[in-house]
């Protein structure tokens, strides 16, 4: 392995808004620049996923940050 488990990162977001910049930024294979509250995520997209089973509804989103 090349270490690249060990740096993506998880993040939840109830924010329909940076779930929405999260998935354009994947499908155009950008680097993207996303704020979840105090901290911020500089890296490439490789999923969002939506978790419906919570009220309200949260997105995951997996980021190889940069």
């Amino acid at each position: 392995m090349n270490g690249l488990a060990e740096r993506v990162q998880q993040i939840e977001t109830n924010d329909p808004i940076e779930a929405r910049r999260s998935r354009y930024a994947q499908y155009r294979g950008q680097v993207a620049t996303l704020t979840f509250g105090p901290a911020t995520v500089k890296g490439m997209v490789r999923s969002v996923k939506e978790d419906n089973s919570s009220i309200p509804v949260r997105w995951l989103v997996t980021v190889v940050p940069q």
